[in-house]
C-alpha cells in the first residue's frame, strides 16, 4: 500500500521550506509515522554523502535525519552543483553524469522524469508519508509545462501543497496572492494551505490581515511560524554575513576566521565549532577583515582554481602567509587543502583545465581527476609534534566529496581513516602551524572540537574555554526537537494529518 505525501513549496528561495519540511517529518516521525523526505531536483554546494557513497543535497539529509532515518540517494534524484556562472555538476541518484550548462540541462531534463518519478515511486511504498519540498517559485513561468521540482511534481504525485511565505523579508501578503495569482486554476486547486514564515512578535496582531488573505486566496492559513535561530545546517553557503574583528568581545574568546570563498561549499562542518563554548566563529572576504585570528580556516570549494584566484585578487593570500610566518595557525578542509599545497593541476579539464601554483604552505601537490571520490570515513587523528599535537586520538566521523588526488612529499599526515568498510589509510598533511585534510565533518565529535580549541588555546595563550562541548549528532537532535515543538504550536497539524490522508 503506497503512503500520502504532502508537498512544502515556498513563493521563492529562502523562505524557510527546508526547515518547515524537516520540522513536519520529524514531527510525523514522533508521532509514530515512517517518514521519508523527498525533493526532485536541488541546486546547493552543500551536499551531504551516503552510507553507500552517493551525494545528495544536505537539506534532504538533515530532513531524513530529521525523520530519524538513513539518508539514501532516492530523497533527491537531481542533485545541481554549480561550478561556475554558466554550469552545474549533474549528479543523478547520487552519481555524477557530467557537468552541463544551463542550455544543456534543459534539452536534457526530460529524460529525467521517468527517473525522478521512479525514485518517488519508491519511497511512497516504502513510507507511511512522504514529505515534498519544492524548489525556488513554483511559478517560474520560464520554465515551462515539463518541469519536474514544484508544481509538475505536485500533480504527478498527486500530493496537495503547503505554500509558505517569508514575512521576516516584508511583503509575505503580496508574496502568497502575486504567486497564487500566476498559477494556473489547475494547479492553484492542489494549494491547500499557506503557512507565514519568521514572524517576530504577537501572532495576534495579523488576524486581520491573515482572514483578508484567506478572503483573497481563497485558501486557509495553516499557521503563524515564529522566527527562530536553530543550530540546524543550512542548505547553502549562505548563512550570517561576513563581520569585522570585534575588540570588545574580549581577549578569552578563540577567534576563528574562516575565508567565505566565492563557491564555499559544506559550511555547515563548522557549525560545530560556533557552539563550542567560547568559540566565535566569522566568515571574511578580504585581507582587511582578517585581523588577527587565533586560527585561519581554508574551507572547502566547489571550484579550487576560481576561488585560489579570488584569494590572490582579495590579497588574502599574501595576509595568510603573513599569518603564518607570525607563527598564526591554518587549517584546510578539502579544497582549502589542496589550495595551501605547492601545486595544482587539472590535465584532464575537471574544473577549467591547466595548472596553477599553490599557497605553498603545505608540501603538496594535487592532480584533479574525472574520478570523483565520495565516501563516509570513520577513524582519529594521529599524534604529531608541534601545535596541532593536541587533537591526538580525536575521532573523526565525516565523509569525502572531492575529484583531486594529493600527494604528500613532505611533512606528517593527519589523520588515518576508514572509508566504506576498507582498511585504514593516512591523508592529509600537518606541517608547522599549517594542517590540511579532506575531512568534511572533522568537528562532528566532540574529541575533534575539544582537542582542536585545546590546541589552538595553547598555542596562542589563552585559557581553554570552559562548558560542555556537544557532539553534532546530540546537538542536531536537541534542534529537530525545538523544530517539532515550534510547529506543533504554530501549525495547524489536524489539517496536515487530514491533507496527508485524503491528498487531493
Amino acid at each position: 500500500m503506497s503512503g500520502g505525501s504532502i508537498m512544502v513549496q515556498g513563493t521563492m528561495s529562502g523562505v524557510g521550506k527546508s526547515l518547515i519540511a524537516a520540522g513536519l517529518c520529524r514531527v510525523l516521525a514522533q508521532g509514530g509515522l515512517r517518514v521519508a523526505p523527498f525533493k526532485a531536483q536541488n541546486m546547493a554546494l552543500n551536499s551531504h554523502v551516503t552510507f553507500d557513497g552517493c551525494e545528495i543535497g544536505r537539506a534532504q539529509a538533515v530532513q531524513a535525519q530529521a525523520a530519524g532515518i538513513e539518508p539514501e540517494a532516492i530523497m533527491n534524484p537531481v542533485l545541481l552543483k554549480p561550478t561556475g556562472p554558466m554550469g552545474s555538476q549533474v549528479i543523478v541518484r547520487g552519481r555524477p553524469i557530467g557537468t552541463m550548462s544551463a542550455r544543456d540541462y534543459f534539452a536534457y531534463r526530460p529524460r529525467l522524469t521517468p527517473v525522478v518519478m521512479a525514485c518517488f515511486a519508491e519511497l511512497r511504498r516504502r513510507f507511511d508519508a512522504v514529505v515534498i519540498e519544492g524548489a525556488g517559485s513554483p511559478v517560474e513561468i520560464n520554465l515551462g509545462p515539463d518541469e519536474f521540482v514544484n508544481m509538475g511534481m505536485a500533480r504527478r504525485a498527486g500530493a496537495p501543497v503547503l505554500l509558505v511565505g517569508d514575512i521576516d523579508r516584508g511583503g509575505v501578503f503580496a508574496q502568497m496572492v502575486g504567486t497564487l495569482t500566476l498559477m494556473s486554476p489547475e494547479d492553484r486547486a492542489l494549494v491547500r494551505g499557506l503557512v507565514v514564515n519568521k514572524f517576530r512578535g504577537d501572532a495576534t496582531i495579523l488576524e486581520p490581515g491573515l482572514r483578508q488573505l484567506e478572503q483573497l486566496a481563497g485558501v486557509p492559513v495553516t499557521g503563524v511560524v515564529p522566527y527562530a535561530r536553530l543550530d540546524i545546517e543550512e542548505e547553502d553557503s549562505l548563512g550570517e554575513p561576513p563581520r569585522p574583528v570585534a575588540a570588545d568581545e574580549g581577549d578569552g574568546v578563540v577567534d576563528v576566521a574562516v575565508v567565505r570563498l566565492p563557491h564555499l561549499s559544506n559550511a555547515g562542518d563548522f557549525d560545530p565549532l560556533a557552539a563550542a563554548p567560547g568559540v566565535r566563529v566569522r566568515f571574511v572576504e578580504d585581507a582587511r577583515r582578517l585581523g588577527a585570528p587565533d586560527l585561519v580556516v581554508l574551507p572547502g570549494t566547489k571550484a579550487t582554481l576560481a576561488d585560489l584566484r579570488w584569494l590572490r585578487a582579495r590579497a588574502l593570500d599574501a595576509a595568510i602567509a603573513s599569518h603564518v610566518r607570525a607563527g598564526g595557525l591554518v587549517l584546510g578542509v578539502c579544497g582549502g587543502f589542496q589550495m595551501l599545497g605547492a601545486h595544482l593541476g587539472d590535465p584532464d579539464g575537471v574544473e577549467e583545465g591547466g595548472a596553477a601554483c599553490g599557497l605553498g604552505l603545505l608540501p603538496v601537490r594535487t592532480t584533479f581527476s574525472r574520478a570523483k571520490r565520495t565516501v563516509r570515513t570513520h577513524g582519529q587523528v594521529l599524534a604529531v609534534p608541534g601545535p596541532f599535537a593536541a587533537m591526538a586520538g580525536a575521532v573523526v566521523e565525516g565523509y569525502e566529496v572531492h575529484h583531486g588526488v594529493t600527494e604528500r612529499m613532505g611533512g606528517l599526515p593527519f589523520a588515518r581513516v576508514e572509508a566504506q568498510l576498507r582498511d585504514g589509510a593516512e591523508e592529509g598533511c600537518v606541517c608547522g602551524t599549517v594542517a590540511g585534510t579532506y575531512q568534511h565533518g572533522l568537528f562532528d565529535t566532540a574529541s575533534a572540537v575539544r582537542g582542536l580549541v585545546e590546541a589552538v588555546c595553547a598555542h596562542a595563550g589563552k585559557p581553554v574555554p570552559t562548558g560542555e562541548v556537544v557532539g553534532r549528532a546530540t546537538q542536531r537532535e536537541r534542534a529537530y526537537d525545538t523544530l517539532a515543538d515550534i510547529l506543533r504550536a504554530s501549525l495547524d497539524m489536524r489539517q496536515v494529518h487530514r491533507l496527508l490522508k485524503e491528498g487531493v
